[in-house]
């Protein structure tokens, strides 16, 4: 058990900015409900900011676009009779280029990733044909690796370690080959907190073929900065509202040359841009993009400098002080003899690696996971059930009655973790 709470702020090696938590906490007004929320896997706190940008957005996207005087820097732009809503889609472009590290013109936004993913394996019938072959992963929700179901390619599949929940890279060496035209996987599962060796596997992906590599950074995106070339993959997926944004979703391409080589999804745009892969989403939406970009950008990034660089700052200074709660949450959690963390305890999780977002999901010897969420609504602590995935059934959740499953956000302190330690420690 902790003993102390310890203090909420936090100097990275090497970095002038410090994250302090309780100042971050008042970004969120949803926190002075008094509830302690510990589901950012699933349902992550939406800050004022964000908020307030959705509701201006949704306000004043049927209006006319202000007009420079004509002696003004941009009298030029907007076009006579452009709506404010319509620039909502350039900004939200440019944001999600910052939040990357990409430029505006790679960028592909839809309603969710799952409707992405599905789009780009209908544009991608031409490099998909029966003579190639797609690599999927097991490890994915199903919702995004079945876009890819019926095409035309032999489907292989990576599969996880199921005692340790991770993704082996070895694996890739086998499955990849001159016939691999795209290779989709994630760089973290969702709820077990597990990260995938990505630079490993595309780098092999890359060794044996000329496939593409699809990477889900959206388990990996709130704790961590993400900069398109460190990856090395060629095209990103990004759910924004598992950032706390808007639900929508994006994809990156790693160069506009790309889009030549895809279909069209609506006749009206069928140039070489990524407006080719574009489905229609709501202007409104679109325009929290910005404020969240913002927001990130501003937790730990100061006030100076270009958003890219604030927001690299504010997710390092996150990165670090997320690793310190993670690293509470686990050790104090392992201490107690009846709860077993999927892919951590047992000896099938012998050798498991450390690389861990802040998230776990877990179950109570003896104990329902129903008995045991309930215990911990009651005592204001707001986690989830997790839900009956195909992995989670291999890994055996149902023959121990469920588990819980508990993500850290930006706003949670050393005091959240010991609440739930203290609660768990009361079933166990």
């Amino acid at each position: 058990m902790p003993s102390a709470i310890k203090k909420g702020t936090v100097m990275p090696a090497g970095a002038s900015a410090h994250y302090d938590v309780f100042s971050v906490r008042g970004l969120y007004t949803g926190l002075s409900d008094g509830w302690t929320y510990l589901n950012a896997h699933a349902v992550p706190q939406i800050s004022e900011r964000v908020a307030s940008g959705v509701a201006r957005s949704f306000r004043m996207s049927t209006a006319v676009a202000t007009q420079e005087g004509p002696d003004g820097a941009h009298s030029a732009t907007p076009a006579p009779g452009r709506l404010e809503g319509d620039g909502n889609y350039t900004a939200a472009r440019m944001a999600v280029a910052d939040l990357t590290g990409s430029k505006a013109d790679r960028v592909v936004l839809g309603p969710s990733l799952p409707v992405l993913y599905q789009s780009l394996a209908h544009a991608a019938r031409p490099l998909l044909g029966s003579n190639s072959s797609v690599v999927l992963s097991k490890l994915d929700p199903p919702s995004l690796y079945s876009a890819f179901s019926e095409v035309k390619a032999e489907t292989r599949w990576a599969q996880p370690d199921l005692g340790t929940g991770e993704l082996p890279g070895f694996q890739f060496a086998e499955l990849v080959d001159g016939s691999t035209r795209l290779v989709a996987f994630s760089a973290a599962h969702e709820l077990l907190g597990t990260v995938s060796p990505a630079a490993e596997i595309i780098d092999t992906v890359h060794e044996r073929s000329r496939a593409w590599t699809l990477l889900d950074v959206s388990a990996i995106a709130p704790y961590r900065p993400i900069n398109f070339d460190d990856l090395g993959a060629d095209i990103l997926g990004l759910d924004l509202g598992l950032l706390g944004g808007p639900q929508l979703a994006a994809l990156v391409f790693r160069d506009t040359r790309m889009f030549r080589r895809l279909d069209a999804l609506d006749p009206v745009h069928t140039g070489k841009g990524a407006r080719k892969l574009e489905t229609p989403i709501s202007s409104g939406l679109a325009g929290g993009v910005g404020p969240l970009v913002d927001h990130l950008a501003g937790l730990a990034g100061g006030e100076s400098g270009s958003r890219r660089k604030r927001l690299r700052t504010s997710m390092d200074a996150l990165s670090v002080y997320l690793e310190d709660l993670r690293s509470d949450l686990y050790s104090f959690l392992s201490t107690l003899p009846a709860v077993h963390i999927l892919g951590v305890t047992g000896e099938a999780a012998a050798g498991a690696s450390d690389d861990r977002l802040p998230r776990l999901t877990f179950a109570v010897k003896g104990v329902p996971a129903e008995t045991v969420y309930k215990r911990l609504f009651d005592n204001g602590l707001v986690t989830t059930l997790a839900p009956q995935t195909p992995l989670l059934t291999e890994m055996g959740v149902e023959e121990i009655g469920g588990a819980v499953t508990v993500a850290l956000g930006p706003f949670n302190t050393y005091h959240d973790v010991e609440h739930l330690i203290r609660v768990v420690a009361s079933l166990a």
